[in-house]
């Protein structure tokens, strides 16, 4: 557990967590006392990072759950698997995103949609699945991770 704050009890999911960013996000949740669930759409790359991070904790503090954060159906599926197999969602962060490294200009109209399908739509159907259950409890935390390219541009990245 940190010092700096104790999320003993808690009940935290991390989207896009079965590497990278989220993965990390997880693994201080996980630090601080929570138990965590990680989220991806690559079931063996989830069910991976998950044994990867069990190894640390103790048993019962990591689990995972595989579905795609861009569907409503998925969202409330996997929202509810938390709160059924695990416990109360108390923590919710949305991390899962996506982009493109190619020139704006050479973006496909599908591709673009897909960025914002992922980055944007996402949190919003994750985000009011957990809030469904959260709302009633009277508590719970939904954190929205965004990425610093809203302030940089490069020349091979679009968006």
């Amino acid at each position: 557990m940190s010092g700096l704050f104790d999320l003993t009890g808690r009940v935290a999911l991390v989207t896009g967590s079965s590497r990278g960013i989220g993965n990390a996000l997880a693994r201080a949740l996980a630090g601080a006392g929570a138990t965590v669930v990680l989220n991806g759409i690559n079931a063996l790359r989830l069910k991976a990072a998950e044994a990867a991070m069990a190894a640390d904790f103790a048993p019962g503090r990591v689990h995972s759950i595989a579905f795609d954060v861009t569907k409503d159906t998925e969202a409330a599926r996997g929202v509810s698997w938390v709160e059924e197999q695990v416990g109360p969602l108390q923590i919710l962060v949305n991390n899962a995103g996506i982009q493109h490294r190619v020139p704006m200009l050479e973006l496909d109209v599908a591709d673009w949609e897909r960025v914002i399908t992922t980055d944007l739509t996402s949190a919003f159907l994750v985000g009011r699945e957990a809030a469904r259950h959260m709302i009633p409890r009277g508590k719970g935390k939904i954190i929205n991770i965004c990425s610093v390219q809203t302030d940089l541009a490069r020349p091979t990245i679009a968006p």
